[in-house]
């Protein structure tokens, strides 16, 4: 696989990105809002502003007028907002990790096989009934799953010592060939209604999100994100070429396995709960580097509400597209990112040549 990421410029122009970033914090709080307050119970924007404020001791704004409002919005919406902003940042994150990793534009966590052994753990714990964890155990097993196939697409892929990135995605697709293998044959085994769970696992959704699963995944992908910003600069040099990274002092080797772990890390987490969520990955940092350049650390930064603000977007329209209904939010990105994906494909290959 060719580098074809834009070598970092000596003077990134700083405007734009400051521009970028402003408006997209901004568009997260305003859609935070509006989401926790759009629903069956319907709660005027004011009215969530007044409520977050009586929580921290703030007579400010006036507090929801329906006698549920406060219950509604602190027990359901808060919880699936709050969801949707740090998986979507989880998935944004790991996606420019891999990019930068990879030298390519192309590249999303699934290459490394993480979001096929989540599948097929989760398949594996509601075929067999396992319940190791309570009602956890498919989280856990999905998270434990994830890692275990990234960890084994890794040291499969290792040669004399060194792990060359066209051997790592061709392992990783050996894998996730096994996964989805063995993800149908759970299919197959699994009654009407393990195949329905599987199905919507598979699709991914943010119904049902509660405190107790943020305050579970919320540290690990807070972590993660904190190394990938202080090894943006290292992305930077990397950049560069392996090569030249090794000649500035990078240990491309240990950097590659340490980010890989990071990714694996950032995806488990996030499917644990809410399932396969594709293309967010894929679409947020590539369009980032393209509004502000290729720089690592402000496009750490800007995927980072991107992917928030995508995935919160994309919940919203989950919820209310269609009267009482919940769409599974993976279709939705789906939908988004398939058609975008294509348009990667033509836009790379007529730079390196044409069709042809």
């Amino acid at each position: 696989m060719s580098d074809t990421l834009t070598p970092v410029p000596a003077r990134p122009g700083g405007g734009r990105t400051t521009l970028v970033v402003a408006i997209l914090a901004v568009a997260l709080v305003a859609l935070a809002v509006i989401s926790a307050g759009t629903g069956q119970l319907h709660v005027p924007p004011m009215e969530v502003l007044g409520s977050i404020a009586r929580r921290f001791g703030l007579e400010i704004g006036p507090a929801p007028t329906h006698p549920n409002g406060d219950d509604a919005l602190w027990n359901i919406r808060f919880p699936r907002v709050f969801m949707a902003i740090v998986i979507g940042a989880a998935l944004a994150v790991a996606g420019l990790l891999m990019q930068a990793i990879f030298g390519n534009p192309l590249a999303e966590p699934g290459v490394v096989g993480v979001s096929g052994g989540a599948a097929l753990g989760a398949s594996a714990t509601i075929v067999f009934g396992w319940s190791f964890f309570g009602e956890w155990t498919i989280a856990v097993t999905a998270f434990i799953a994830g890692l275990a196939a990234t960890l084994l697409v890794y040291f499969m892929s290792r040669a004399a010592g060194r792990t060359e990135v066209v051997t790592l995605v061709l392992t990783g697709i050996a894998v996730n060939a096994f996964t989805g293998a063995g993800l149908a044959f759970l299919t197959f085994l699994g009654d009407t209604a393990a195949r329905e769970q599987i199905v919507f696992w598979q699709l991914g959704s943010l119904n049902g999100s509660r405190w107790q699963q943020l305050a579970i995944i919320a540290p690990v992908i807070a972590v993660s994100i904190v190394f990938a910003f202080f090894v943006a600069r290292t992305l930077d040099l990397l950049s560069l070429g392996e090569k030249s990274a090794r000649h500035l002092g990078v240990n491309v080797e240990r950097l590659r396995i340490v980010v890989i772990v990071v990714v694996a890390l950032l995806v488990a987490a996030a499917v644990a709960f809410a399932g396969i969520i594709a293309f967010v990955g894929l679409v947020i940092p590539h369009l980032m580097r393209m509004l502000i350049g290729p720089a690592h650390l402000p496009l750490m930064l800007a995927s980072t509400l991107g992917g928030a603000t995508l995935l919160l977007a994309a919940d919203l329209v989950a919820r209310t597209a269609i009267p009482m209904a919940d769409l599974p939010i993976g279709m939705l990105t789906s939908l988004v990112g398939g058609p975008f994906f294509f348009w990667l494909l033509r836009r790379a290959r007529k730079r390196a040549g044409g069709w042809g």
